[in-house]
């Protein structure tokens, strides 16, 4: 059960590495290409690595369904204006609210490689639901007409409408990055437990040497 994990941050990773060779990053794309790292890299990495050295296994999907609101709730608050300007006062808060980030994204990723097996399809409705939720938030940094954060990093000493100009461009690229990476993380996960499930259906179903059909499989 630890392939989606892995198969998904290998998919967001190569597909950053692809986007940092042709793009500039500006002061927020810089910031989304740490929280892409630490959400659907390290986090579904470390998962996997945890489950696969402990054998953990058989949670209920209390625990899946907590963590997925959890980290949904989390993400869009950090991606408030209000909240965000506010962290960009303080470093220290800022670096806390990463963390926090990173360590809900273990636990969304825990929760999902180690849902029983009786429950794992409910995997799949909750790794479409981050996914269509994190969509919603990239298009709204892609199409918003104007900056939503306060620019700080944005050539300080520029006049105005130049600092406006590039705050706006970073913002539409840091959604870019966002709408590429976070729904192909859920996305690739999601397509991964789909074919193991019907896989693990076929073989139940299918029947012993001497034609009987498997009971209490």
């Amino acid at each position: 059960m630890t392939s989606p994990a892995i198969a998904s941050a290998t998919a967001v990773l190569l597909t950053g590495a692809a986007v940092l060779l042709v793009y500039d990053l500006g002061h927020f794309s810089t910031h989304m290409v740490l929280h892409i790292a630490s959400m659907n890299i390290i986090a579904p990495s470390v998962a996997a690595l945890i489950v696969t050295r402990r054998h953990i296994g058989g949670t209920r999907p209390f625990w899946l369904w907590t963590a997925t609101f959890l980290q949904i709730v989390l993400l869009w608050t950090w991606h408030s204006p209000a909240v965000h300007h506010l962290l960009l006062q303080s470093p220290a808060a800022g670096l806390t609210f990463h963390a926090t980030l990173l360590l809900t994204a273990l636990f969304f990723w825990l929760s999902l490689l180690t849902t029983s097996a009786t429950s794992r399809w409910q995997t799949i409705p909750a790794l479409l639901l981050t996914g269509n939720l994190t969509c919603l938030l990239a298009a709204l940094l892609i199409f918003a007409p104007r900056t939503l954060y306060r620019f700080a990093g944005h050539l300080a000493g520029a006049p105005g409408h130049v600092s406006l100009h590039h705050a706006l461009e970073d913002q539409h690229l840091a959604g870019l990055l966002m709408i590429t990476a976070c729904p192909l993380s859920y996305l690739v996960a999601a397509v991964i437990i789909t074919v193991q499930l019907i896989t693990r259906a076929e073989v139940s179903a299918a029947p012993m040497p001497d034609g009987r059909l498997p009971i209490g499989r």
